[in-house]
């Protein structure tokens, strides 16, 4: 299958739509490696990728969502000046290395570094150093340049004299030497080309970055990225390279850990194949004969693997969500969390520019902020440290596993709810389930499930949904609250949920509404915590397994809790 790497990412003009066959180019990892730390090793190794968005709303990103989810890192799409356009891959044909692309100057950089800093997260610039552009022009920040001439920088010397597009994946030469799909090829044994890259993101340095994605590493040949890191100002800075596995090639993401770390192209194409046809059950071995998890970035998706269709998407629904909560529950690698746009033409550049007013408006899906892989964030942070335990499955499509005796998730790709008793190593206690609620002070906003002196604790999973408990996510018992039970048919792969007008059930968010158990059926039951005294709003949903809501009918359901004890609802579907 050596088909040319991924590199639908650099296509260079619409002329070049007839070479998106040669694919994407790979990636680096996240995990600090003791070859390539930048800083040093953090138990907060989930990156976010914000994909195409101005600098400025990083910066709010950083502060609203990543810092206190507990995200490491985040990284941002290549910060110098690049051609004109509105697609997004404009941004991977660079003019100058001057902060002046359409996410914003140097100012709004550097307070975006600054920025997120403050909040706890470190920043990862996207760079993007094997080649310029494809064609002549003026670039974003006003550059007149013409192919193989970059004024200040690089003249016709500076590139690499095959120039022709890459026409072979099985010649080293020619994948490295050669221009991807049009780019002029930076001749990177160069001393003075290398020296100029260096100084570039030595540049970066000085305005707080912590580290890079080095883009299409896989056309530089290690030993030339080893010799720019030699000529930064800082040597040991991190980066995680973009290098594409292809099977019998010469060129191997493996070449490339003694520089840094490595995007795992194969962890996403694995849960691709897992969760879109095959059987998660054969999750159980993810990241065996892959990268070294210590140098392994791992992801579901990127901006060219949605578009070409190698991985799972935002499209996907639920299975997407599901693939992104393993990710981020494993202990292979370190997982990179992608949250770009809707896109419905493989060129679409970001809505608004990079601008993002609001999460989920004008197609900015924020996946970096979805409860469900937010609050696995904070589990991955709680587990750092501990291996997978108490594997168990159905043998198909359903799973749970534990890290250690620090969390525990299930996770139900099935049609159907699934039922189960399961055997944890946590601690006796009432947890907090992070699919469905969000920790608060002293208790959850969600559902809790309690685990008994034995480990053990039941639960039904519906279809397409998850469950996660960690330690630090746990609440006292309440002795206040509602018991839920409604009696409602449903068909093969619906299940009943109940959402109303307080946090605890969801705010009328269907999206957080909570599951009921169908182990009764056709009585579905729940008992959810809530403040002694509260008087509620609710109503009954059904969701199938795309997703798909219905509500009953009626008029919103009312009640009050007691101050004591949890109020028995015992309710009917309304038709």
């Amino acid at each position: 299958m050596p088909t040319p790497a991924p590199t639908r990412r650099k296509r260079a003009v619409a002329a070049c739509t007839a070479l998106a066959a040669l694919g994407l180019t790979a990636g680096a990892g996240l995990t600090l490696a003791p070859t390539a730390a930048a800083a040093p090793p953090s138990s907060k190794d989930v990156t976010a990728t914000l994909f195409e968005w101005k600098f400025d709303s990083v910066a709010k990103a950083c502060t609203d969502t990543l810092g206190p989810k507990g995200y490491g890192f985040v990284e941002v799409s290549p910060p110098q000046e690049h051609i004109q356009g509105s697609q997004w891959w404009t941004s991977y044909q660079p003019v100058s290395y001057r902060i002046a692309g359409r996410l914003g100057d140097r100012t709004s950089f550097k307070n975006m570094v600054d920025t997120c800093h403050a909040a706890g997260v470190k920043v990862l610039a996207d760079s993007v150093i094997n080649h310029m552009t494809s064609g002549s022009g003026t670039g974003t920040g006003g550059t007149v340049y013409t192919k193989y001439n970059y004024p200040g920088y690089y003249q016709d010397q500076d590139f690499h004299s095959c120039r022709s597009s890459i026409s072979n994946y099985n010649d080293r030469s020619n994948v490295q030497n050669c221009e991807l799909v049009g780019l002029a090829d930076l001749n990177t044994g160069s001393a003075y080309v290398q020296q100029t890259i260096a100084n570039y993101l030595s540049d970066l340095l000085s305005l707080g970055v912590d580290g890079f994605r080095i883009d299409a590493a896989k056309h530089v040949a290690a030993g030339d990225l080893a010799a720019v890191k030699a000529k930064m100002s800082n040597p040991n800075a991190y980066w995680v390279q973009e290098v594409i596995y292809g099977a019998g090639e010469p060129v191997q993401p493996s070449e490339y850990t003694g520089t840094g770390d490595v995007d795992e192209f194969r962890s996403g194409t694995w849960l691709k194949s897992a969760f879109n046809g095959g059987k998660i059950s054969d999750l159980q071995s993810w990241g065996s004969g892959l990268l070294p998890s210590a140098q392994a970035r791992t992801f579901v998706d990127n901006w060219d693997t949605e578009r070409n269709g190698s991985t799972l998407t935002y499209k996907d629904g639920s299975t997407y969500t599901l693939a992104n909560v393993f990710m981020l529950a494993n202990p292979y690698g370190s997982p990179n969390v992608y949250s770009g746009y809707a896109f419905s033409s493989n060129d679409d550049g970001p809505p608004n520019g990079g601008t993002v007013t609001a999460c989920y408006q004008n197609g900015w899906n924020c996946v970096h902020a979805w409860r469900q892989v937010a609050n696995m964030v904070g589990f991955r942070n709680a587990v750092a440290g501990t291996g997978m335990t108490n594997w168990w499955s159905n043998g198909n499509n359903a799973i749970a596993f534990g890290r250690g005796s620090k969390g525990y998730v299930a996770i139900n790709r099935e049609t159907s709810a699934v039922t189960q008793t399961f055997q944890t190593s946590l601690p006796a206690g009432t947890y907090c389930d992070v699919q469905h609620g969000d920790p608060v002070s002293g208790g959850c906003s969600g559902p809790t499930y309690t685990v008994g002196s034995d480990g053990k604790f039941t639960a039904t999973v519906g279809a397409g949904d998850a469950v996660a408990l960690y330690v630090g996510a746990t609440a006292p018992a309440s002795s206040a609250g509602a018991s839920f039970a409604v009696n409602a048919t449903t068909v093969y792969g619906q299940n009943i949920f109940v959402v109303g007008d307080v946090a605890g059930l969801g705010g009328w968010d269907t999206s957080k509404a909570l599951p009921l158990s169908s182990a009764a059926y056709p009585v579905w039951k729940l008992d959810v915590a809530l403040p002694a005294g509260t008087a509620i709003q609710y109503k009954y949903i059904r969701k199938d397994a795309a997703g798909a809501v219905t509500w009953e009918s009626g008029a919103n359901r009312t009640a009050t809790v007691p101050s004591t004890g949890k109020i028995t609802l015992n309710d009917t579907w309304r038709n």
